[in-house]
């Protein structure tokens, strides 16, 4: 069997590869998330780089909210079982250091504080809100309309316009259908988002036709990313043109998903690169952050960059006129080539780029699909360390 050197596949972004003999499908059980480990690892000088960089945080103050946010982890669980049908939503204060429960009773707000939650009332709980978006869902976007989102501190519909465009007529017709529908606030947005795959350039992660990719996460028998980087029965390429593998899977629009088996030579292994920014991360489970968390980004052409979890369930309409549900927004940037890479939090797998809008040198927001949607879609278990 042919195998590739150590020091290419350092340079080979998401590929997180398996050996010839792990080339099988997955198997066909759903995936439940894999729980965050008892002890985690302490965090490395290249993460607390990273978040100085990005989020503009000293050492200590990095090794703070990164503990804060497992604590978060465990306690959003808690309350959100706590609350019951009265949950309104979550999120994280990074100022604060805590996790804020909305609740719709004020004998759930009781309940919701004694796991060590703050508390706020209001007025929707998040199956009405989710219901609402669902509504706002069926209606045809224009372009200038860049998503929606259940915003559950706004504790509103959050629509999003390119900024200039909101006096169009067709932006404030579909507004008004959104109004009448759903209980809707409008923000704004310096540019429409757009995906970010890329034309064939060499050495970087995978290729499939002209398009290059980033790989997202490895799971046993090949790795998840974006579904707009290939159709299923497509044919994908390695950093040196051997063949690795073939789309299996794949969704777009509505979803950006998708998973490519692994052969020929290439293994899977539970790492996401950190590019010389920080060592390679090794991944351990795919416990779910809530919104406030600091969150980073692998991919094969703008390397590792972090940045804030901003909003989950958003609906985007990218500028090409797709629609895709279900995305997690945030303040990271990315540029084309890095479609498909990975969203980590410490050590826990968050989700695959799907696109956004701005660049890494003047900033932006990038969306991923969250990974445990497709591993329970595709049946695939995530391979962890």
């Amino acid at each position: 069997m042919r195998r590739k050197t150590a020091a290419r596949l350092g340079l080979s972004a998401m590929l997180l590869m398996a050996t010839g003999a792990g080339t099988g499908l997955a198997s066909t059980a759903a995936a439940a998330p894999v729980p965050a480990p008892k002890s985690q690892a302490p965090a490395s000088a290249g993460l607390l780089d990273a978040m100085r960089r990005d989020l503009g945080l000293s050492p200590a103050a990095a090794r703070e909210r990164l503990a804060d946010e497992r604590r978060a982890v465990k306690t959003e669980r808690a309350a959100k079982k706590a609350a019951g049908s009265s949950y309104g939503g979550s999120w994280f204060d990074a100022e604060r250091g805590r996790l804020t429960v909305a609740v719709t009773g004020r004998q759930a707000a009781e309940d919701v504080r004694e796991t060590g939650a703050d508390v706020r009332l209001v007025r929707h709980s998040a199956a009405e809100l989710n219901a609402a978006k669902a509504r706002v869902d069926k209606l045809k976007a224009p372009a200038d309309v860049a998503s929606w989102r259940v915003d559950a501190k706004a504790n509103r519909v959050v629509v999003d316009v390119v900024a200039g465009h909101r006096a169009d007529n067709d932006v404030k017709a579909f507004l008004r259908s959104a109004r009448a529908t759903a209980p809707v606030e409008v923000g704004t947005v310096p540019e429409g988002p757009r995906t970010f795959a890329a034309g064939t350039v060499g050495g970087d992660p995978y290729y499939t036709g002209n398009v290059r990719c980033s790989i997202g996460f490895s799971v046993h028998g090949g790795f998840v990313t974006a579904g707009h980087c290939g159709r299923a029965g497509a044919g994908v390429r390695g950093w040196d043109g051997s063949d690795i593998g073939t789309f299996q899977g794949s969704s777009f629009p509505d979803n950006d998903y998708a998973w490519v088996s692994v052969g020929n030579g290439w293994w899977t292994v539970p790492v996401v690169l950190g590019w010389g920014a920080i060592p390679d991360r090794l991944v351990r489970g795919s416990a779910e952050a809530p919104v406030g968390s600091s969150i980073c980004r692998s991919g094969s052409t703008t390397k590792w960059h972090c940045g804030q979890l901003l909003a989950k369930n958003e609906t985007v309409n990218y500028s090409d006129g797709t629609v895709v549900h279900q995305l997690t927004k945030t303040s990271v940037c990315a540029e084309g080539g890095d479609s498909g890479g990975s969203f980590i939090s410490g050590d826990q797998a968050q989700g695959v780029t799907s696109g956004g809008w701005g660049n890494c040198g003047s900033g932006g927001e990038t969306w991923y699909q969250p990974v445990n949607e497709i591993l329970n879609r595709y049946g695939l278990t995530l391979h962890t360390a």
